[in-house]
């Protein structure tokens, strides 16, 4: 078998990442050694792979789903946006400069192509199948010449395409026939049909909708996905914790002691990682919310700080909105604080940044004795070490290099009294080393809160990853998917007018 799968949206989250991590995992219960796609991402919410190379952690998760470990083949092009108009362009893993909108469809994008294809060869050459990602729609007609992630690499490689519809969102009849009616004949040769997601009530009530755009496009749909709560695991952005909607909206097991503990985590501008936070909303007791206002820190047991792609910009954030002063009120106090990544940077005394905002000499809220100056150099790596007495396993994805004048030392960074710092992202997720720190900051907050004994971060994972591929194998035609994987696109599906326009 060499098979492969384009899965596209009608639009943005509709659906495609939970969709390509489902197939994969199972396909990987049926015994083929499949990997994911993706050839460009447009995301802040990254990973950095055993080799030291940075991808989307969107198709991190779905490695995991594959149980393989991800590479920087899986997501050839990675875009992090830095403003409204300019992305830093990483590519195999390793950035190669910041790029404007303009510019970057304006020929760059056309150029890489051919890396994007190899990426994709050099896979499907090791893999039995490769099951790829597009990105926001593939009818976006005014970016079609440029196209890499959608019907530009489904035609390149040959992958049949099977678009996902949210009809949760309502108008997805509409969305399926018009994204169709609005790609060139040869791209619409290769749309096999249609998967719906997010259905809410009887099937039976919408299966003659999904006979009349049989009949008016020629294309049959491939399942419909019912609603479930907690399915966006390791999502591209967004203020969205995954895993806690998961946890929160299932069977979970009452808090272990008298109270619970309250995090608040500072919705920075760019925010980065925000799924670091994902393991503490795991733990039975802990309720974590997203605030941008200064009275919600009030009663939070703990404030993160989270990692941003634009450091000096959510500084002046904090201070505009008054949450720094918030912030340095709590520590006075000796109340729970912890800076991740550029959450770290900002807590120190003060940021030379010549590289990402440029500005040059920025004073910091100078709660923790770090300086930090901003190298052109990206630092990516997996790091592990010890803390709390407990081995901690992360990753790194910065450009700012910290001094560390003081303190206690705490991972690569440090802390004083009950203020923690730190550029690991996903430290949380060892298990011994997040029930350690969960245990200070019950203490220092004066709550009653014990941390569940035996939550495994990584359990709850992989029986979200089964969830996913049990969704696919008891709501997706499961056969015709096997099919259209392993042999493409159905020969003579029929044209939908009027096509792409000239």
């Amino acid at each position: 078998m060499n098979g492969g799968l384009l899965v596209a949206g009608t639009t943005s989250d509709a659906g495609k990442s939970v969709v390509t991590a489902g197939i994969c995992r199972w396909l990987v219960r049926q015994g083929v050694k499949v990997a994911p796609f993706k050839a460009q991402n447009m995301s802040l919410n990254s990973f950095v792979t055993r080799e030291g190379a940075e991808i989307g952690r969107a198709q991190a998760m779905q490695a995991q789903a594959c149980r393989v470990e991800p590479t920087a083949l899986m997501n050839p092009v990675l875009l992090k946006p830095g403003g409204e108009r300019s992305s830093q362009v990483v590519l195999l893993g390793r950035p190669v400069g910041e790029m404007t909108a303009r510019g970057y469809h304006g020929g760059r994008q056309e150029r890489l192509l051919g890396t994007v294809l190899d990426s994709l060869a050099e896979l499907r050459g090791s893999y039995d199948a490769v099951i790829c990602e597009g990105a926001g729609s593939p009818a976006e007609i005014n970016l079609r010449r440029t196209d890499i992630v959608n019907m530009g690499i489904a035609r390149g490689a040959g992958l049949p395409v099977l678009v996902v519809g949210d009809i949760d969102r309502g108008g997805v009849f509409a969305s399926f026939f018009g994204t169709v009616a609005l790609l060139a004949p040869e791209d619409q040769a290769l749309v096999a049909g249609f998967l719906v997601n997010k259905f809410r009530g009887d099937v039976s009530l919408l299966e003659p909708g999904l006979d009349m755009l049989h009949g008016l496009t020629g294309r049959r749909t491939y399942g419909v996905l019912p609603f479930r709560h907690g399915l966006g695991i390791d999502e591209e952005d967004g203020l969205r914790v995954s895993l806690r909607g998961t946890v929160r909206e299932s069977a979970v097991d009452p808090p272990v002691g008298e109270d619970v503990l309250r995090v608040a985590v500072c919705a920075v501008p760019l925010m980065s990682n925000f799924t670091d936070v994902d393991a503490l909303a795991a733990e039975p007791g802990v309720v974590v919310r997203f605030v941008d206002r200064p009275e919600e820190l009030a009663d939070a047991d703990l404030v993160i700080v989270p990692g941003t792609r634009g450091t000096v910009r959510a500084l002046e954030w904090l201070r505009e909105r008054g949450l720094a002063d918030g912030i340095a009120r709590r520590v006075a106090e000796g109340r729970p604080v912890l800076g991740v990544c550029g959450g770290f940077q900002l807590l120190g005394e003060h940021i030379e940044d010549d590289v990402e905002s440029r500005a040059g000499h920025v004073e910091g809220l100078g709660l923790l004795p770090v300086r930090v100056r901003f190298a052109r150099e990206k630092t990516l790596t997996r790091p592990v070490g010890e803390a709390l007495g407990e081995r901690v396993e992360g990753y790194e994805i910065h450009h700012g290099v910290a001094e560390v004048l003081g303190g206690t030392p705490f991972l690569d960074g440090c802390r004083v009294g009950h203020t923690w710092g730190t550029h690991w992202h996903g430290s949380l997720e060892s298990d011994g080393f997040r029930r350690a720190f969960l245990r200070e900051v019950a203490a220092a907050a004066g709550r009653r809160f014990v941390p569940a004994p035996n939550t495994s971060f990584a359990a709850l994972r992989e029986e979200q990853l089964d969830r996913l591929g049990d969704l696919i194998e008891q709501h997706a035609d499961t056969d015709a998917l096997w099919r259209l994987i392993e042999s493409g696109a159905p020969s003579g599906l029929p044209f939908v007018p009027p096509g792409a326009p000239a």
